[in-house]
Order: structure tokens, then sequence, then C-alpha cells
């Protein structure tokens, strides 16, 4: 054989083998790389989350209860109090001479009911004295009628005698109209104390409104006010009209707001989680204690019912989360996140959340879908239906020693935070495609695929 055979056979193989190489390279280029991840079984829980503030749950505003320059601030902000404790006090010097000249009053009331009770009792004792004079005077009277029957004395005296009587008769009824009338001046006169001491009471609890005291234990949280100011009473928010804010930290509340979409899972006594973004690092136990019915403007904070705009907008509503245990660390008005079990479930079948998508289906899958039936008529007569769209994974199958894709629809339960429960439609142990994002948008039964699960991705990959 020539030499230049020899070049030929030689340039002929490498040009085969060329052709296998491009062929083999190419395949390998069509084939579509996907990232996978099984379907295990593992305790899932869901969890919704809101953020808002630490508030107490029962706050009060001290308000000014009388007009006057403020003389003493017993209390600073973050001052712990005990119910009763005095927090404030107002100039009282006209309540204090009210008081003093009314207490002057009621002395003097007093004194003369005390002389009109002697008055009274002499009174009594001239009435008693007019009764026994009656009484001799009647008996003497007798004596005389008798004399005068029997002829003894003369008729000057048996009428002397009676007109003692009628005297001493008349005595005791003016006596005894005296007496009542001296009871009488006693009853008015008490009536008078009895009325100056109530008065007395109005004029002590106008005294009493120039010291605030504290109606329960409680942190002071605001005193918006300085010795020497002018409180105004009846002006609610008004400048002046307001010593204080006390809080009864007793017991701790996170009121949050949560997203629209997730509201409906929220039911009263879950227990939450909660964290303050001062304290990194700790958790308070907690549990739901209220769940608000009105949805809340995002971006106002107003109820939609007293909105007056039309706008579509997102909506929140309002979480009252309750600690389990207060400590003296929470401060009213302090960020915080609560996060809400809403669910728990012990080996649940799970994947990741990104794997799950919704193909529409078509032809006759989609009749029997929309329907509950198949319907051949309907296929044949080129009838139209709405898109039917359907859950599912890919579901990672070899084919003729290929690996390719099937599309495999299943039912979920309940979402926790990156997995999803599979109630149907997967077993334990089933590779299926989670990613990327672009693959699994486009991705299409059938398609031959490549797992490639390394960290990096290429920057057509990045969403």
């Amino acid at each position: 054989m020539s030499i230049k055979k020899i070049v030929f056979i030689v340039l002929g193989v490498i040009v085969v083998i060329g052709v296998i190489a491009g062929s083999i390279i190419h395949a390998r280029n069509s084939v579509l790389a996907v990232t996978t991840g099984k379907a295990t079984r593992q305790d899932l829980v869901s969890v919704v989350s809101g953020t808002g503030q630490i508030k107490p749950k029962t706050y009060v505003n001290i308000g000014a209860t009388a007009f006057g320059r403020i003389t003493h601030l017993y209390v600073k902000e973050g001052d712990h109090v005990k119910a009763g404790a005095v927090l404030a006090t107002v100039e009282n010097v006209q309540p204090q001479a009210t008081v003093a000249a009314q207490e002057a009053n009621i002395t003097s009331s007093k004194t003369d009911v005390n002389s009109f009770l002697a008055a009274e009792k002499t009174a009594a004792a001239n009435v008693a004295q007019a009764k026994a004079d009656l009484e001799q005077k009647r008996l003497d009277f007798g004596r005389a009628q008798e004399l005068y029957n029997a002829k003894l004395i003369a008729k000057q005296d048996f009428d002397s005698k009676k007109a003692a009587f009628d005297m001493a008769s008349a005595t005791l009824q003016q006596r005894d109209a005296a007496l009542s009338q001296s009871q009488a001046q006693t009853m008015s006169q008490k009536a008078h104390v009895n009325q100056a001491v109530a008065s007395q009471r109005s004029n002590f609890d106008a005294l009493d409104k120039t010291i605030s005291r504290a109606p329960f234990d409680a942190l002071v949280t605001n005193v918006p006010v300085r010795e020497g100011e002018t409180m105004v009473v009846g002006i609610q928010n008004a400048q002046g009209s307001t010593l204080m804010t006390l809080a009864d930290m007793s017991v701790v509340t996170a009121e949050v707001k949560v997203d629209e979409t997730d509201i409906v899972f929220v039911k009263m006594n879950q227990p939450v989680d909660v964290s303050v973004d001062a304290l990194p690092g700790r958790v308070f136990k907690g549990h739901v204690t209220e769940v608000g019915d009105q949805a809340l403007l995002r971006t106002t904070g107003v109820a939609t019912s007293q909105s007056t705009t039309g706008t579509e907008e997102a909506k929140d509503f309002k979480v009252v989360v309750t600690l389990d245990q207060a400590t003296d660390e929470l401060r009213p008005g302090l960020s915080t996140t609560a996060k809400i079990t809403t669910a728990h479930k012990a080996d649940a079948l799970i994947i990741p959340i990104q794997a799950l998508v919704q193909r529409e289906l078509a032809g006759e899958d989609a009749l029997f879908k929309a329907n509950g039936k198949m319907s051949t008529t309907a296929t044949k007569t080129g009838l139209k239906t709405k898109p039917v769209l359907e859950q599912g994974v890919y579901k990672l199958q070899k084919v003729n020693g290929t690996l390719r894709v099937k599309f495999v629809p299943v039912k979920t339960g309940i979402t926790g935070a990156t997995d999803i429960e599979v109630v149907s439609g997967l077993a334990d142990g089933d590779e299926i495609v989670t990613g990327r994002y672009k693959v699994l948008r486009t991705l299409k039964a059938g398609t031959a695929i490549k797992v490639d699960n390394s960290v990096e991705t290429s920057p057509d990959d990045k969403s």
C-alpha cells in the first residue's frame, strides 16, 4: 500500500471520529440540565408571620382632673409605680380654703344643733311641769266642785278653782306647742348640718382631684408635662390635658399585622413565637387572643369600612398575641415579629415548594377535568373550553435508557416555610425536578434531562 493511500485512510478515520464526537457533544448539549430533590417524610410546621409592636393589654392616660399649675411630679418615664401611689399634684389653695370654710360652717351648725337640743330639753321640762301643775289644778277643781255641790263654799271660790284649772290646761297646750317647735328647729338644723357635710364631700372631691394617683400597678411610659405647667380640664388630647400614660405590664401583648392571604389560617389560641428586634436571640412564647375582623389598608392603617377611597391595595388584619410570661425587659412600642403556628403534621410527605408547577390541560383531559366526565362529542366538534390548570410536579423516569421527566398531578396539604405536604400523587423517595426557575417555567413532559445539583448556576439561570 502506498503512503498516499495510508494518509487518506488516516484522514478518513479522523473525520469519522470527529463526526462521532461532535454528534455525542451535540447530543449532550441538547439535554436539559435540572436540579432535583426527593419526596421525603418528616415533621412539617405551617407558620404565618406578622410584624408589629409590643403593647400592654391595659394602659391608661392619666388626664387632668383639676385646672391649675403642676406643683410636683413624683415620677418619670420608666418608673414602676404601685396602685394608689401619688403621681403628681396641682396647686390646691382654693380647694383647701373652700374645705376649711365649709368645715367651720359645719362646726357652727353642729353647735346650733346642740343649742336647739338644749332648748328642746328645756321645753320638754316645761311640758312636764305644766302637766304636773295641771294635775294639781284638776284635783283642786274636783274638790271645789264637790264642796260647791254640798253648798260648803261660795260660788266665787268655785269659779276661782275652775279658772285655775282652765289656765293650767292652756299652759300645757302652749308648752306642748313650744316643745314641737323646738323639735322642728332641731331637725331643721340637723338637716342643715347634713347638707353642709354633703357639700363638704364635694369640696373634698375637688381637693382630691388636685392629686393624681396610680389606678393600678404600672409602668410609666410617657410624661409629656413638666412642673410649673398649667393643666387644662375637659379638652381631650389637647396639650396640658394629659399628665402621663401608665401601662399595666403584668400582661403583655404583641399587636401584629398579618397579610390578608394568610389571615384565614389564623385561629384563636394558636401557639406563637415572638421575637423582639431590641432583644436579638430571644424568643417569647405566646398564643393568639384576638383575630381582627376589619381589613386595614397597608399604607394608612385605616379600616376599609372607614376608607372613602376606592383604591385597590394590599390589606392586613390585626392579630393580638398575648405572651405567656411577661418580663421587665419588654417596653411598649418595641418592634416585634410573630410567627404563628397554624398547623403541625408529623411524618408528612413533603417536597420543596418551588417544585410545584401548574400546567394547562389540553383535549379530553381538560374536558374531563372541567365537566367531570369524558366528552368525545365535544372533542370531535372542536368545542372550545376555558384553560384548565392542574397542579403537579415533574417526576424523573428512565425511558429506553434516557432520563426524562413526567408530569404527575399531586394534591397538597399544609405549607411550611420552604416545603409543602403532598397528600397524593407521590411516594416516599420519588425524585422530582426542583429547578431551576427558568427551566421549570418552560419544561415539558417527556423532555430529556440530566441532573446537575451543583450549587453554582450559570448567568442564564439567575432570575
